[in-house]
């Protein structure tokens, strides 16, 4: 049981560390608009949708990390998030924003979280049908919301 909780905590630090330093990339590559019609403009707010996937994983990491029974949920969340930016990018709905390091990085954190998400490994809580639908349908929102608009 022990190694288990280790190996829990260990995930959850591995995934914290990612969030935070891509975090910081992709903040620092935010560009602020000089007028105030750019704050309502489309390519303002597309700048924020690399930045809404790492915080996704730093919400994933840490309810990893403390254990909350919400974590399967919120992995699930991220996991399809990050897989269907470079899927929709793929198919021609629109051009991603995410660099292609940050897109291998994230794509390899999304398959473990949707693969603790849905097997439980650490015994948070099983995700119900109905819980993953939702995070696949909110997934399938903020790619459209930060991407289409």
């Amino acid at each position: 049981m022990k190694n288990v909780v280790r190996n829990r905590i260990f995930l959850a630090l591995i995934f914290i560390t990612i969030a935070l330093v891509l975090g910081i990339i992709f903040l620092s590559a935010v560009a602020f608009p000089e007028n105030f019609e750019g704050y309502f403009e489309a390519s303002y707010y597309n700048q924020f949708g690399p930045l809404a996937i790492t915080i996704e994983l730093l919400a994933a990491g840490l309810y990893l990390f403390w254990a909350h029974r919400k974590t399967n949920f919120t992995m699930a969340l991220f996991a399809f998030t990050a897989l269907l930016d470079p899927f929709f990018n793929l198919t021609g709905l629109f051009t991603s924003q995410v660099p292609l390091y940050a897109t291998v990085l994230l794509v390899g954190c999304a398959l473990m979280a949707l693969w603790m998400a849905f097997s439980n490994i650490f015994d948070l809580g099983r995700i119900s049908f109905l819980a993953a639908l939702a995070s696949f349908g909110l997934g399938v929102a903020i790619e459209l919301f930060f991407n289409y608009w």
